[in-house]
């Protein structure tokens, strides 16, 4: 049994953001922390007071952890970026509002007294004493605190505060792992409320001390208890005034937190035993319970239903089957082929779901360097007459500036040029494309063929597949590559346009250029040569991804099985040291590669990818999740001379001064699946969908005459509704005899932030 935590944050937008720049601008992004950790960083939206971002992150996070906070950043190329403000939620402010916060919050000051990070070991006890009893305070160590100076690190010591007495301990040189192990009394007076305060600091020469954080006791608990050791986490200083609210401008969010049981896997098996069926039997099932847990799945959080459901059959290798019989449940409730696979179905979701965990190397091996190009050209491209900025472009000529025409032209060469590489692209990837995919598209393509077989349906079968390829895949990786991590920062304007009309190519071409995709734009006109010779070429690709067979896909399997996948790859760089001194330094860049299995390193790349310290960190914490040697504490420092240069302890085989935890890690797409956590999840929907389970139970019973009821725990039930019904109430009854016994919540909506 354990206890999992996870936030679901989308970063929407600033707004009233005050002007650090001589321009009266701003440059802002955000720094997303956990406990003072820094775990998200947002693209930089440039020259704005009201900036947007739009950006979504799932994180999971241990169920201790104590607060998150969203500071606004102002970037600067040649200074220290400057620190617009924060907003802090704390975990028991989340934790009493289940449905989440969605709206504006105001940002407030931030003071260095509050940005404190950090445990400090104490012994606490009342001791005899000569004439009354004596309060003894043991400060034994530190570790992790805020580095405060340049050296990144800090001068520690200690005040101890009690009953108008202050007592210091010595000073630790360059150390956020310090160790004292001294001892202070202080005579103790019955009945009396006065707190003990204890602070850490960091000592300065010239300028004053820096606050490190405090712990405050109640003295009265301890004469109950007598004595008291551990370690505790060093609070801020709260006592200053604030600018007043709103002056520093206001931050949109939408954070929730869930936190989750997870059981034995034991527990489970009755309910993945019982979805696995159904799917096993596709339509032909006497239960349809996937078209139930479809019906009664309201539309704001079918997208979460149909991931964890698509995790689920992917972990049990059902996932082409599970689409398949969501394709055959659209298609037999589908009249009109135009509007096939065009709403929110949960085939749709869970299909979109299924490209990104599935074929998100794919997208990137195809798209990544298409992208990059256009990055690196910024030409200005424009197609619309109404929008053309003749100024925007320069000369083409000698003092001679360039026409409308010559813009239209010049901006279709370009387009043309983008459209033409993505689809030589694409026709050259059909063995790169991994086999499941490739199966769950023929599965799809036959589908559609067998329920629309008349010649003036022909493109239908096309059309269905390039509707999730096409239109869900790769056009919003264009618009949007940061999101589906093609690059590291948002486009700017010129840059986002030109990726805006390519886009709408590949989904003209997407559509099999049909006379109503036509319509709607006339000025794309210019690419219809283009156009027509895409369709063209994405027919034949998709026949030539469709056409695989069983054993060439159990072989590609097969393959791909003895490689572990990689968890992460790009470039990092190595610091070499050899001896004191700047110029005895030197950084070497090597290519690495994380699998579950090893860390590997190469010095070229095999793929291009962008990395950041945080998404290698979370990807490192992953893999070893599972590690039954990993250490219970470490040395963050290394040894150097005598001595460790964390801690300052002279044994080189010491016990580590920090220990080491699990921390916080970002959900990627690529992530290992955890089979126990979706199976949860998926219980939890449910549970929140019990009443109208039952209902429906109900009135099934009632039409057929049968009278199947939900029966005991000796007795099975008769058909599948009623068998989930059972599960449902079997895993309540563990959750409730489970430590946490606590009941799972059901879908809520955001609770909106009160500002």
């Amino acid at each position: 049994m354990a206890k999992r935590s996870s936030l679901s944050i989308r970063i929407v937008e600033g707004k009233n953001l005050p002007a650090k720049d001589i321009t009266g601008s701003s440059d802002p992004y955000c720094i997303v922390k956990v406990d003072n950790e820094p775990i998200i960083r947002t693209a930089t939206v440039w020259k704005t007071l009201c900036p947007f971002w739009g950006e979504e992150y799932q994180v999971h996070l241990p169920p201790t952890f104590h607060a998150v906070a969203f500071y606004v950043m102002d970037e600067d190329a040649l200074s220290r970026d400057d620190v617009i403000g924060k907003v802090c939620l704390t975990r028991d402010t989340l934790a009493a509002h289940p449905k989440g916060f969605s709206g504006w919050a105001h940002l407030t000051e931030v003071d260095p007294d509050e940005e404190v990070q950090g445990e400090i070991h104490l012994r606490l006890e009342v001791v005899p004493g000569p004439r009354a009893r004596r309060l003894r305070c043991s400060v034994l160590e530190a570790r992790d605190l805020a580095p405060k100076d340049r050296n990144g690190a800090s001068d520690p010591f200690v005040r101890v505060h009690y009953n108008g007495r202050t007592q210091e301990t010595s000073i630790v040189k360059k150390s956020c792992y310090p160790r004292w192990n001294e001892m202070f009394e202080f005579e103790l007076e019955e009945g009396a409320m006065e707190a003990l305060c204890v602070e850490a600091w960091d000592w300065d020469l010239v300028s004053r001390n820096d606050f490190l954080g405090k712990v405050v006791f109640n003295v009265q608990r301890l004469w109950a208890t007598q004595q008291e050791e551990g370690w505790f986490r060093l609070q801020p200083d709260q006592s200053k005034s604030r600018r007043g609210e709103g002056s520093l401008g206001s931050l949109q969010l939408e954070v929730r937190l869930r936190d989750e049981t997870v059981l034995p896997s034991g527990c489970y098996q009755p309910l993945v035993r019982l979805l696995c069926c159904e799917v096993k039997l596709g339509t032909q099932g006497p239960g349809q319970l996937i078209p139930l847990i479809e019906e009664t799945t309201s539309t704001e959080c079918r997208q979460d239903v149909a991931t964890n459901l698509l995790k689920l059959f992917l972990g049990q290798g059902l996932a082409k089957d599970f689409l398949d019989l969501l394709f055959q449940l659209e298609l037999g409730r589908t009249s009109e082929a135009n509007t096939l696979f065009r709403s929110n179905s949960l085939a749709s979701k869970s299909m979109e779901s299924f490209l990104k965990v599935a074929g998100m190397r794919y997208l990137h091996g195809v798209l990544g360097p298409i992208i990059d190009r256009v990055f690196e050209e910024k030409k200005y491209v424009e197609l619309d007459p109404s929008k053309v900025e003749v100024k925007d472009v320069g000369c083409s000529g000698l003092h001679r500036p360039q026409t409308e025409a010559e813009v239209l032209e010049q901006s279709a060469q370009t387009l043309r040029t983008h459209l033409g590489a993505l689809l030589s692209a694409l026709s050259r990837s059909v063995r790169a494309c991994p086999a499941v995919v490739r199966a769950t598209f023929r599965q799809l393509f036959r589908r559609v063929r067998e329920r629309f077989p008349s010649a003036q349906h022909e493109n239908v079968p096309f059309i269905a597949v390039t509707s999730f390829l096409c239109l869900r895949f790769f056009s919003p990786a264009i618009m949007a590559p940061k999101l589906f991590h093609l690059r590291e920062r948002h486009a700017d304007a010129r840059t986002s346009r030109t990726l805006l009309l390519l886009a709408k190519a590949v989904q003209n071409v997407g559509n099999m250029d049909t006379p109503a995709s036509r319509a709607k734009e006339a000025w794309m006109e210019p690419l219809q040569p283009t156009v027509r010779q895409g369709v063209a070429q994405l027919k034949d690709f998709i026949t030539k991804l469709v056409d695989i067979e069983e054993k060439e896909e159990l072989d590609l399997q097969r393959a791909l099985s003895l490689q572990a996948p990689p968890v992460k790859e790009g470039p990092l760089f190595i610091h070499r040291t050899k001896g004191k001194g700047p110029l005895m330094s030197s950084f070497k860049k090597l290519h690495f590669s994380l699998t579950t299995e090893a860390l590997s390193f190469a010095k070229t790349p095999s793929s291009k990818c962008v990395n950041e310290l945080n998404q290698w960190l979370s990807a490192l914490r992953k893999v070893c999740i599972s590690n039954p040697s990993l250490l219970g504490s470490y040395h963050p420092g290394v040894f150097r001379g005598d001595k460790w240069s964390c801690c300052h302890q002279k044994d080189k085989s010491d016990l580590g001064c920090d220990k080491t935890r699990s921390r916080v890690t970002l959900q990627e797409w690529n992530d290992p699946l955890d089979h126990d956590l979706e199976a949860q999840l998926i219980y939890r929907h449910l549970l929140g969908v019990e009443a109208a389970l039952r209902e429906k139970h109900r009135e099934l019973s009632a039409g057929t005459g049968a009278g199947s009821v939900c029966t005991g725990p000796g007795e099975a039930p008769e058909d599948p509704l009623a068998q989930l019904l059972q599960v449902l109430q079997d895993l309540q009854e563990a959750h409730s005899s489970s430590p946490a016994g606590s009941r799972p919540s059901g879908p809520n909506r955001p609770l909106a932030l009160q500002t």
